[in-house]
């Protein structure tokens, strides 16, 4: 009995007798071929079954890597868009702000300005980070992926030795089964002696061709060391030639130092005699200065004095516009509202008439108004306190203005009186330096009050207090912040600050002295008249035009049959004359 390729078949040659040798070498030959066939076709298999589980994962790893990447940018251009969105709404407000005139209006759109800017940087940074997370996610992904490959290669390696083994251990039983069935283990045997020649000769070739190389490259490495070497000699007397010049370029810049200094002790001197000329024109140009100044504050007294003429003039015209306006609002006013009431009457007929339906009037709120649109006005507690100060007791038309109620039952001439009583008790103390009391000593009362109000107010913490100067008598108070840091500036700028700001403070004073139709805010009008324009809406507009429609063609059908009536008619006439021409002649 012998045992086969470790599969546990047994054949049992001694019971085959009657065979032939030939025969049992012939079947014993068959069954090893497809044992051996066998275990290869099993080792194949166990190691493609790696491979192909490993394909399979690489394709489902680039179908979710591509929809990443298509979500990826997807995310990136509708963010991109968001941005560009934003970025134009960003620039046409900046168009907006332009048009805005007060600090409050213009700080308000910057602060709406840098929320959007914030904003987009919040969703830049919101986006980068989710990519930040995408990538490292993609980076432990990968490590798991060469950690899995790792393990599957070292499976793939295992089945390929444990297959190897199995294959040398079947071959060394089928050999020794076979060596006294076949003579072909003398040609085995002779191939192998030629191949053990052959692997020796290849290793004589490998060795030799191996010092062969050596050789060259010890050769090359001596041939490279000896360039360098080269190169660096040249580069050491290239170095030398360089200091040389170098050298001898700072000996010329020190000569030429030598004689610059020469040259500028000789200009020192040249310019301060030059300094002692110009300190005496100075001092002669101080004198002419003084002179003009003089002049230029009368020339000043007189432009003021002519400037507050121009503005009476501008409150008798601006009065006479408002006026005028006023009237010309009142007559248009007259014809839209009759324009209305006919169109009303119009829609009533029409649906008590023609359409036999009840009618409803619409509710008319603009009837019961009647001329222009007033809005309230309000102004600041410095502009207040300019204004009254402003007013002069000497003319008629300020005197009536003065016994005007400020809207909070105290008359224009009590609150003048309460700040100039504010200005002379709080000045005295330490609200006011006497710095500024110095430079403002050359202006007038009334200047020099506003100066001093607009410096207690700012030193007191008070914010400008909204004032209602129409009807109501209410004050509105704006929320302070008490812990913003004050700006101080330097003394040596505290003259042109002064300056800066009475110039600053004279322009919205001169907008606000003229109460003309430039103050008014005209925002309601258009609604106004829009609300009478719409006073019948667009579906009874389409109700009478298909109203006319229908009445159109009802006027057709009835002229149509109007001409078939006079058709008739004149048949029935020519058939009467005929009767009675006939009846004459018999």
């Amino acid at each position: 009995v012998s045992f086969c390729g470790g599969c546990g078949l047994k054949l049992n040659y001694y019971n085959l007798n009657s065979m032939c040798e030939v025969d049992q070498d012939f079947h014993f030959s068959l069954f090893f071929l497809q044992h051996m066939t066998k275990l290869q076709s099993d080792g194949l298999e166990l190691v493609t079954n790696i491979q192909v589980a490993v394909d399979a994962r690489d394709s489902d790893w680039r179908t979710g890597l591509e929809e990443a990447c298509r979500l990826r940018r997807d995310k990136l251009e509708n963010e991109a868009k968001s941005s560009q969105e934003k970025f134009e709404e960003i620039t046409r407000k900046w168009t907006d702000a332009k048009m805005k005139q007060t600090p409050l209006d213009l700080r308000d759109a910057l602060n709406s300005q840098q929320q959007l800017c914030e904003q987009i940087v919040a969703d830049k940074n919101k986006l980068i980070s989710e990519l930040q997370q995408e990538l490292k996610a993609s980076d432990d992904r990968y490590v798991k992926d060469l950690k899995k490959q790792a393990k599957d290669i070292d499976l793939i390696i295992e089945r390929m030795e444990e297959q190897i083994s199995s294959l040398k251990k079947s071959y060394l039983e089928d050999l020794e089964q076979i060596e006294h069935l076949s003579l072909q283990l003398k040609n085995m045997l002779q191939g192998l002696s030629l191949l053990e020649e052959h692997e020796d000769l290849l290793q004589k070739l490998r060795v030799q061709k191996a010092e062969e190389y050596n050789t060259d490259k010890i050769k090359m490495d001596t041939e490279n060391l000896r360039k360098k070497l080269q190169e660096v000699k040249f580069n050491c007397h290239l170095n030398e030639e360089k200091l040389d010049y170098k050298y001898e370029v700072l000996k010329k810049r020190e000569e030429e130092n030598t004689i610059l200094k020469s040259q500028l002790k000789r200009k020192i001197i040249r310019m301060q005699d030059i300094l002692n000329n110009l300190k005496s024109k100075c001092a002669n140009q101080e004198k002419q200065s003084k002179a003009e100044e003089q002049s230029l504050r009368n020339d000043y007294a007189r432009i003021k004095q002519q400037y507050k003429d121009m503005q009476k003039k501008e409150r008798h015209f601006a009065a006479l516009d408002a006026e005028r306006f006023e009237k010309i609002w009142l007559i248009s006013e007259g014809e839209v509202k009759a324009m209305a009431h006919r169109a009303l009457e119009t829609d009533r007929i029409i649906h008590e008439q023609q359409l036999g339906l009840a009618w409803v009037s619409p509710p008319l709120p603009f009837m019961e108004h009647s001329g222009p649109i007033e809005h309230k006005t309000l102004k600041t507690a410095s502009q207040a306190a300019a204004d009254t100060l402003q007013e002069e007791t000497g003319d008629s038309v300020e005197e009536s203005e003065g016994l005007e109620d400020t809207g909070s039952g105290v008359n224009r001439r009590t609150v003048k009186r309460i700040l100039e009583l504010l200005c002379d008790e709080l000045v005295s103390g330490f609200l006011v330096e006497s710095k500024l009391l110095k430079l403002v000593s050359h202006l007038e009362k009334n200047e020099q009050s506003l100066i001093k109000l607009d410096c207690i107010f700012t030193v007191s913490t008070i914010r400008p207090v909204v004032l209602n100067w129409g009807a109501s008598a209410n004050f509105q108070e704006e929320e302070t912040t008490n812990n913003q840091p004050s700006d101080f500036i330097h003394h040596n700028d505290l003259l042109v600050a002064l300056k800066d700001f009475t110039a600053q403070y004279c322009r919205p004073q001169s907008k606000s002295s003229v109460l003309g139709l430039d103050m008014r805010d005209d925002s309601g009008d258009t609604a106004y008249w829009e609300c009478i324009a719409n006073v019948i809406p667009e579906s009874k507009l389409r109700l009478w035009s298909a109203l006319d429609t229908a009445l159109n063609k009802y006027q057709a059908k009835l002229l149509a049959e109007t001409q078939n009536v006079q058709q008739q008619n004149t048949e029935l006439r020519q058939l009467l004359h005929l009767y009675t021409t006939s009846k004459v002649t018999v």
